[in-house]
């Protein structure tokens, strides 16, 4: 980012090249205002996840940044499988808002740069920060999921990159808890014999998707 000093003792009548470049300055510091005003949006609200199964639990250690309420699908495709036929998942695809409504991130299947570009579970930031998941444990306990819910799950991040204009609000995020969830399971039917592979379903959900961060 540019010094904004040295813009501020620029005088444009002496040089007329600066004229260009304060509009380049007025882009740079309205990107650094939305990154911080991203960041302040995603942790400034005070969040107490729910009660989880023990299996689920973020281990010692590790603090909530914030929470983000999933709306989407989870995509499936029937494929043969080693038990048959079956809908198999693709690819989730969600928006994350804050309580306020307002959009902090996406999710849905990437190639993780970390792990040689395997496909992992993914958290895209609105600054473009970057987050890779590894399902570590999951959770269908009735006394905690609702039923015709996909499941609770635990990721531990395997990857994270800042956004390439800088953007960091994923970027020191070591677990993440699928909680809360609504709809999303695969259907039982359209997927029983050959005819049906290739079909494609995509199943709206709802999620709460907690991050944390090591303290």
């Amino acid at each position: 980012m540019k010094n904004r000093n040295s813009i501020q003792n620029c005088n444009p009548r002496k040089n007329p090249a600066a004229r260009g470049v304060l509009p380049l300055v007025s882009a740079a510091a309205l990107t650094a205002a939305f990154a911080v005003s991203l960041a302040q949006g995603a942790h400034s609200e005070e969040v107490t996840p729910p009660p989880v199964p023990a299996n689920i639990q973020v281990p010692a250690g590790n603090t909530l940044l914030f929470v983000g309420h999933a709306v989407g699908t989870q995509n499936y495709v029937c494929l043969p499988s080693s038990t048959g036929i079956k809908f198999t998942l693709f690819t989730p695809q969600a928006t994350l808002f804050n309580n306020h409504e307002k959009q902090l991130a996406t999710h849905y299947f990437s190639p993780n740069p970390f792990e040689a570009g395997k496909i992992r579970a993914t958290w895209e930031a609105r600054d473009t920060s970057t987050v890779w998941g590894l399902v570590e444990d999951t959770s269908s306990d009735p006394n905690y999921v609702q039923p015709n819910a996909i499941a609770w799950l635990r990721l531990k991040v395997v990857g994270a990159q800042e956004g390439p204009s800088g953007g960091d609000t994923l970027k020191e995020t070591t677990y993440i808890q699928r909680l809360n969830t609504t709809g999303g399971l695969a259907p039982a039917a359209g997927c029983v014999s050959a005819a049906d592979v290739g079909q494609q379903v995509f199943v709206p959900y709802t999620a709460d998707y907690f991050f944390y961060a090591a303290h």
